[in-house]
């Protein structure tokens, strides 16, 4: 990470779910607004983690990190973007809130053009406001 971060200078980093191990590669992570993908279950699949419940996703929000949740490679691994969400609501605790923040960071750490963007953050913000 720090390689990365040094030499590349990314704004959004697949797979960033390691940089929780190193809290001054996490600060200058979130200091500079570098979205990081993660994927519980390709995180699991790969042995990265044992269990999802050891995915830092917690520690990565609490830190003030934007994560995007991301299901990596469907057709390997079987998992869906649906089931990310679901493991960090069943897993993680995450509320409503916390989940519609993952769905926006997802959003404008996207490539997609501006207006688009703007939809889909209309979309979340709809569904946050729509009773269960």
């Amino acid at each position: 990470m720090r390689h990365t971060l040094t030499h590349l200078h990314p704004d959004r980093i697949g797979h960033g779910v390691r940089s929780a191990e190193d809290p001054a590669v996490l600060a200058e992570v979130v200091d500079r607004g570098i979205v990081l993908e993660v994927c519980p279950g390709s995180n699991v699949a790969l042995g990265v983690y044992e269990e999802p419940e050891a995915v830092p996703l917690r520690a990565l929000l609490n830190a003030g990190a934007q994560v995007a949740l991301g299901a990596d490679d469907p057709l390997l691994f079987g998992s869906r973007l649906l089931d990310q969400y679901v493991i960090a609501r069943e897993v993680h605790g995450l509320d409503d809130e916390a989940l519609a923040g993952l769905a926006r960071s997802s959003i404008t750490g996207s490539r997609a053009p501006s207006d688009l963007r703007t939809s889909m953050l209309q979309g979340v913000d709809d569904w946050l406001a729509t009773p269960a």
